[in-house]
């Protein structure tokens, strides 16, 4: 019934660990949105869009996690949440339309529909409580109370002038981000006690997975499109394969051992929603960041193999790979609490190659790059084959 607390709660079974079918129907406006971000990149790459595209890929992702978490503890499969999130799909599509002039003529609609998203959510979540968990319930009321202070940001933002909006808007991500850290402290009930919520570990890394998937999916089909535009090119089948290559090794650099072992702490621990927090809401953060800038700079290799000094292009073909092993190393080290030096060095190597880039084209950056993912997949397989023993002995 739908006034039992219980009829609104995710399923304690085996089965409700997996991702559902109205959950992978909602990530598909997700993939639109995320061409939506990397084809205005690609565009016009300077450093002030650069950083306006940074904060939409920290707007999009809040979005996606939190309806995330809340489809952990809620059960998708019952016909109000679906409609729910059918709702929200038809308002994430008003937002990735409104994404590419959302600093010029639509900035409110992209505000109104980024804080109809979020409010919406937060408040079904108090419904679906409202009956059972106290613990729970008063979590989502500290999240509704933060993300009302956030959303007049959102608002002021979309109705100042271009400028003042990026003010509005960085100062908003700000509150939304700062909150799980002070757990969403208010005054007068004070912060939320730690663990209040009853995550499911292993549906979390299914969902950010997943998530990974379509972001690496939208790096294959961007860069298929930019291909088939230049056929006419003979670097265009050698950028394509490196490209393609360069998918290949992110795609195992994740799923090889990274995402398995993150899973399995999240499965494991006795505080699975601090975590949680961790491992999926801000360590996943830089990694879909770095594929969306991959794209990019494979986009740019597409259509000026040959160019060579432009910094823009290195920053995406270098910065890419650097954030994306960022993120893959901090869950590496949350998770198996190794150091994971194959990915440290990987960095340090993809930011010694950006002083050479005066003097280098394109697709030489690009080989680099693909070169040393190559060698970090390496030394991360040594590195798991070098630990798997040692730990079995203890």
């Amino acid at each position: 019934m739908a006034g039992d607390g219980r009829y609104w709660l995710r399923k304690d079974d085996a089965e409700a660990s997996r991702a559902s079918f109205p959950e992978l129907f909602f990530d598909l406006v997700f993939v639109f949105a995320l061409i939506q971000l990397s084809e205005t990149l690609a565009k016009d790459f300077t450093f002030g869009i650069a950083s306006e595209t940074l904060l939409f890929i920290f707007a999009l992702w809040w979005v996606w996690i939190h309806t995330t978490w809340v489809t952990n503890l809620l059960d998708s499969e019952i016909v109000p949440v679906r409609l729910f999130l059918f709702a929200l799909m038809f308002l994430g599509i008003i937002l990735a339309i409104a994404l590419p002039k959302a600093f010029s003529d639509m900035g409110l609609v992209f505000a109104l529909a980024y804080c109809a998203m979020q409010l919406s959510r937060s408040l079904l979540a108090l419904y679906a409580f409202r009956s059972g968990d106290r613990a729970a319930f008063m979590t989502f009321l500290r999240i509704t109370g933060w993300l009302m202070i956030s959303g007049s940001l959102w608002i002021a933002g979309g109705l100042s002038e271009p400028h003042l909006r990026i003010l509005f808007w960085v100062a908003a991500l700000a509150v939304e981000y700062t909150g799980p850290v002070l757990r969403y402290w208010l005054p007068s009930i004070g912060a939320s006690p730690p663990e209040t919520l009853d995550v499911d570990g292993e549906h979390l890394a299914e969902r950010c997975a997943l998530f990974v998937i379509i972001a690496l999916g939208e790096t294959i089909l961007t860069t298929g499109k930019n291909a088939s535009s230049h056929l006419e090119n003979a670097a265009t089948m050698p950028v394509l394969v490196l490209a393609f290559v360069t998918t290949v090794l992110m795609w195992w650099l994740y799923f090889h051992h990274g995402q398995e072992k993150a899973a399995e702490k999240a499965e494991r621990t006795s505080r699975p929603q601090e975590t949680a927090q961790h491992l999926f809401t801000y360590c996943h953060l830089p990694i879909i960041a770095g594929i969306i800038l991959t794209a990019v700079g494979e986009d740019f290799s597409l259509s000026h193999p040959y160019e060579s000094g432009a910094g823009s292009s290195a920053v995406a073909l270098l910065g890419g790979p650097a954030l994306y092993l960022a993120g893959l190393g901090w869950m590496r080290a949350a998770s198996s609490r190794i150091v994971p030096y194959a990915h440290v060095a990987g960095i340090a190597l993809l930011c010694a190659a950006y002083l050479f880039v005066s003097n280098t084209t394109n697709f030489l950056i690009q080989l680099t790059a693909a070169a040393i993912l190559l060698g970090v997949a390496i030394g991360e397989a040594a590195a798991v084959k070098w630990h798997g023993p040692r730990r079995s002995r203890s």
